[in-house]
C-alpha cells in the first residue's frame, strides 16, 4: 500500500528495487506475463521510468533473469562447513525450495532458455555451469574429483534433476519434499559410481 510520498532513491537503488520487484512478481507469472506495464502498476513507477533503466521488454526481462540467476546462486549456496553429502542436501534442498516459491517464474524460464533469445540462453546456461561448477570447488572437501567424466555425470545429474523437481511441482506423486531431496540426493553419487 502507498503512502502517496515517494522517496527519492539513487538510480542504482532504483534500479535494484525494480529488479527484485520483478523477481517477485516472477513467482507467480511466466515470463511472458511479465511486462514493463505489469511492472509499472504493481511498482507505481512510470512506464517511462522503466525504459530508461531497461530500454524494454527485452532488456527488462535480461535484467530480471539475471537479477534471479544471481538469486538462485546465493539462494542455495552449500554451507562451507559439512561433509560433502551434507553439504549437498542442504544445496539441493534449498534448490527445491527456490524451485516451490518460483514455480512458474522458473518453469518459463527453462522453457526461455529451451527455445528463447540467445541471451536468456547464455544466462541460464551461465548459472547452470556455476551450480555445477560446486561439486569440485566447495569450501570444504570436494564432492568428487574433478574429470571429464564426472562432469558430464554432473551436468546430466543436474538436468534430471531439475525435470524431476518441476514434474513434482505439478504431481507430488506421494512424495513428501524430504523423500524428494533424498532421492534425487542418492542419484549423484550413484551416477558418479558408474564412471568410477
Amino acid at each position: 500500500m502507498t503512502t502517496g510520498t515517494r522517496t527519492r532513491l539513487a538510480p542504482g537503488e532504483r534500479r535494484e528495487q525494480l529488479l527484485a520487484l520483478g523477481v517477485d512478481l516472477l513467482a507467480t507469472r511466466s515470463l511472458d506475463e511479465l511486462t514493463i506495464d505489469v511492472l509499472a502498476e504493481t511498482g507505481g513507477v512510470s512506464r517511462g521510468l522503466l525504459y530508461h533503466y531497461f530500454g524494454g521488454k527485452q532488456g527488462f526481462h535480461e535484467a530480471v533473469v539475471r537479477y534471479a540467476a544471481a538469486d538462485l546462486v546465493r539462494q542455495t549456496a552449500p554451507p562451507e562447513k559439512g561433509e560433502p553429502l551434507e553439504q549437498l542436501l542442504a544445496s539441493l534442498t534449498a534448490y527445491v525450495d527456490y524451485v516451490i516459491a518460483n514455480q512458474a517464474g522458473y518453469r518459463s524460464l527453462v522453457r526461455a532458455a529451451a527455445g528463447g533469445s540467445e541471451v536468456l540462453r547464455e544466462i541460464y546456461d551461465e548459472t547452470f555451469e556455476l551450480l555445477g561448477d560446486r561439486f569440485f570447488t566447495t569450501a570444504g572437501p570436494a564432492m568428487m574429483s574433478d574429470s571429464p567424466a564426472n562432469r558430464l555425470m554432473v551436468r546430466g545429474w543436474q538436468r534430471l534433476a531439475e525435470e524431476i523437481v518441476l514434474a513434482w511441482c505439478e504431481n507430488r506423486a506421494g512424495l513428501s519434499r524430504e523423500q524428494l531431496v533424498q532421492t534425487i540426493a542418492a542419484a549423484l553419487p550413484a551416477l558418479v559410481e558408474v564412471t568410477a
